[in-house]
């Protein structure tokens, strides 16, 4: 057992901690502890990873620090971990979430003990997904991260959270149907095909023995399983309300990691182990991405809620990330990886920051604010940051994803490919359009109520929260070798493989 184990053992002892808290005091000190572990653990993998990260084979996708646990043998189902680059700053993206999340909006909930119990359950499947190269161990650990959804929106939401929590859960439940079915067609017919039953991800890939015939038959459940947590076009309508009505650390999490699980399963699972299908099928859904893009950034410019705002915003660059990964070049698949990792700490940062502002307010109406800057500097001026990052200003990570991800779609020369990617950079227009807009608004114009003079700017745990995810935002966009690097020792070998991989033609 290796120590990538402790990233779901330190949820699994902070939930038995939280059980046996008394007070809400004990609750935040668990909290503290449990996160500030996560933290120091992924910060330790990084530098581990780079350390041993020279070992790595261009042939293959290997990854470091695998174990295998035997689970279930009469199905060849083993507790499976590994890491490689992509899945190494997916884990660090998380810990930094639930770290400043904890500490984001810990003064904000009643029933304390029991929200951080989901919360926690739901950090644990996250983690556990990220850790895991078993197919089966994946799409439990996939379960456990979205179950706790429902009650955390139902809950300790605002607005319609009823019927958001529903909707999110009812439209993730199917997508993890199509899923399951998706599994189960690899599982069985890479087990015909080459004789050994087995859910290991890498020994699956480099079989490569599934006809294409039937790649193409279940592709399209593994993909649009996973892109309906990517805000895949038309898939995404769950997404708004679900962010909108979320309370803020929930919104931190499912926006920040919860939605990159489904870039990283379409390209871990969909792509890498069903090549020959995504190479055939890819411009279907590249149109599907293109969509979601330009219409998730549109949606963002007539919106009047700041979380709407914020979450449309999420769509389309949640949708770059797939645009991205189908283009299938070294450049862009990099590019997806970066913004995922970007994205999630930007859209952190825009989620703490709008619900410090709506529970000092009482509104996320972009309408009825006015003058923060004057009211809250601080909170103001992590909005401005977080809006900068998000429509892709230099030296902020935004731009160096989007730089990654654009130059790499043009490197496909073809009219349809080298079209879209036309297309998809006017999101970067319209984004710079609504961020402008409600910084405009909300920020330097007349204060609209007297009462806002008495409103208090940000705590210190506030600070601490909104502080650590701007030093993440701006050390990605002004030093992002470090992270490019070990993403692409992952991408390099996992790209080689989708595109010169040939499966059986038929069956």
């Amino acid at each position: 057992m290796t120590f990538l184990t402790l990233f779901v053992v330190i949820p699994i002892v902070m939930l038995l901690a939280l059980w046996l808290a008394r007070n809400d005091k004990q609750v935040r000190g668990v909290m503290v502890v449990g996160s500030s572990a996560l933290l120091a653990l992924a910060i330790y993998l990084v530098f581990v990873f780079v350390d041993a990260r020279h070992t790595l084979s261009a042939d293959v996708a290997p990854f470091l620090f695998g174990d295998a646990i035997p689970w279930f043998k009469p199905l060849n189902i083993y507790f499976r971990t590994g890491v490689d680059g992509i899945s190494v700053v997916m884990i660090l993206l998380s810990a930094v979430i639930v770290f400043t999340g904890t500490f984001a909006s810990w003064q904000h909930h009643p029933m304390q003990k029991e929200f951080f119990l989901w919360f926690t359950l739901l950090s644990s499947g996250v983690f556990g997904f990220f850790i895991t190269e078993d197919l089966f161990t994946m799409f439990m650990f996939y379960e456990v991260a979205l179950i706790p959804m429902y009650l955390l929106i139902g809950v300790w939401g605002t607005g319609p959270k009823e019927y958001s929590a529903m909707k999110l859960t009812l439209m993730l439940m199917g997508g993890s149907a199509l899923l399951i079915l998706g599994i189960l067609g690899i599982y069985f017919f890479n087990g015909q095909y080459s004789g050994t039953y087995t859910m290991d991800v890498l020994a699956i890939a480099q079989s490569n023995s599934i006809p294409v015939a039937i790649q193409k038959v279940f592709f399209p459940f593994i993909f649009i399983g996973f892109g309906v947590l990517g805000a895949l076009f038309p898939f995404h309508t769950w997404s708004p309300d679900g962010h909108a009505s979320a309370p803020t650390a929930v919104s931190m999490l499912h926006a920040g990691v919860l939605m990159k699980l489904g870039g990283y399963g379409c390209f871990r699972i969909a792509m890498f182990l069903l090549p020959d299908a995504a190479r055939e099928l890819s411009w279907i859904f590249l149109i599907l991405t293109t969509i979601s893009v330009v219409y998730g950034a549109l949606s963002a410019c007539v919106q009047t809620d700041l979380k709407y705002i914020n979450a449309y915003s999420s769509v389309s660059h949640c949708g770059l990330v797939l645009f991205a990964i189908l283009m299938m070049t070294k450049t862009a698949v990099t590019g997806a990886v970066l913004q995922m990792l970007s994205h999630g700490l930007m859209t952190a940062l825009f989620f703490a920051v709008i619900g410090m502002i709506y529970h000092r307010a009482g509104t996320r109406d972009v309408r009825r604010l006015g003058g923060l800057m004057k009211v809250m500097p601080f909170l103001a001026v992590a909005y401005v940051v977080a809006g900068l990052a998000n429509l892709g200003l230099p030296l902020f990570s935004g731009f160096v994803a989007e730089m990654n991800i654009f130059v790499g779609s043009f490197q496909v020369n073809d009219v349809f490919h080298r079209t879209a990617t036309i297309i998809a950079t006017t999101s970067i227009v319209i984004t710079a359009v609504y961020i402008l807009r409600v910084v405009g608004k909300i920020l330097y114009q007349k204060v609209p109520d007297q009462n806002f003079y008495k409103l208090t700017d940000a705590t210190w745990d506030e600070r601490l929260a909104v502080g650590g995810l701007i030093f993440c935002v701006a050390g990605l966009g002004t030093f992002p070798l470090w992270a490019q690097n070990i993403i692409n020792d992952a991408v390099a070998p996992m790209v080689h493989h989708i595109m010169s991989s040939g499966a059986i033609a038929g069956l």
